[in-house]
């Protein structure tokens, strides 16, 4: 077995849903049992790298992903995608418009993939928050750092210069924009370490919610009872898994030479397609 990392940036809001509803929202986006942080499925991935894929050679696709035919699932395939899981959330900001923010936890579960991939390059040191008020920064000059804190959505965080912070917002940005060294800059400027709690009080409460509405074709009224609300993730936010390369029909180096030919592209992933969601740019890297 052979894994590269998988990096997806939305480009647009991202609606990986469940189906339904929680509370007040009737769809909302997937979440794990246990941590509640969003993700997108793996097999969701798998189905969209194959469709991205249609024109390639022919006989490598069927070798890859097994055949096109109603019983595919009797045939194991070559290649595996694990769930993309969020590793920098996007969070408004009241200096510098936005901020990425990420936690010492996700950053220990990429470190896991991270380890599965082969990587070596990756920081070795994930920094403590030890409250829920506190927060590291690339340096106290960052484009989100205000009189020596961060403003983000209602919460005062008191923001501390790290070296392990610096290291984190270098690595990931060369690998989500590794040919363009200006995004690169405003990943940098604008990352920061939560406390876990924090971080998950954000996920709570600052993703995109969006009321739909669905009008009577020759009155253009709201047809009775077809008012919804819809969550997403925002734009700009960053998740992660693994590409898993198993010689099964195929060698992981036709795997990957495959799979590759969507890196830095821009795919269509998860639902509301036809009103612009779902928008992402694939990014693959590491591995043997």
């Amino acid at each position: 077995m052979q894994a590269k990392l998988l990096f997806l940036h939305a480009l647009s809001p991202l609606h990986a849903g469940t189906g339904q509803g929680v509370d007040a929202i009737d769809l909302p986006i997937a979440r794990e049992r246990a941590t509640a942080l969003p993700f997108v499925p793996g097999s969701t991935l798998k189905g969209v790298a194959r469709d991205n894929l249609k024109g390639e050679n022919a006989d490598l696709i069927k070798r890859v992903f097994g055949p096109d035919t109603a019983n595919a699932s009797d045939h194991a395939s070559s290649v595996q995608f694990s769930d993309a899981r969020l590793v920098l959330f996007p969070v408004r900001s009241l200096y510098g418009v936005f901020a990425w923010a990420t936690s010492p936890y996700l950053l220990h579960r990429l470190v896991r993939d991270i380890t599965d991939a082969a990587v070596t390059d990756a920081p070795a040191n994930i920094p403590l928050v030890a409250a829920t008020n506190q927060g590291y920064v690339v340096n106290e000059d960052s484009q989100i750092v205000q009189g020596g804190n961060i403003y983000l959505e209602d919460l005062d965080i008191t923001a501390t210069p790290k070296a392990e912070a610096t290291q984190w917002a270098s690595w990931l940005a060369q690998r989500i924009f590794a040919d363009d060294n200006a995004w690169q800059g405003e990943l940098q400027k604008r990352f920061c370490i939560l406390h876990d709690d924090t971080l998950n009080f954000l996920l709570q409460t600052a993703t995109e919610i969006t009321a739909r509405i669905r009008l009577e074709a020759d009155k253009k009224t709201v047809v009775d009872g077809a008012l919804w609300y819809e969550e997403s993730l925002p734009t700009e936010s960053v998740l992660s898994g693994l590409v898993i390369a198993n010689e099964v029909r195929a060698k992981p180096s036709d795997v990957f030479d495959l799979i590759g030919k969507l890196n830095s592209k821009t795919i269509q992933v998860g639902g509301k397609a036809t009103i612009g969601r779902g928008l992402v740019r694939m990014h693959i890297t590491g591995g043997k």
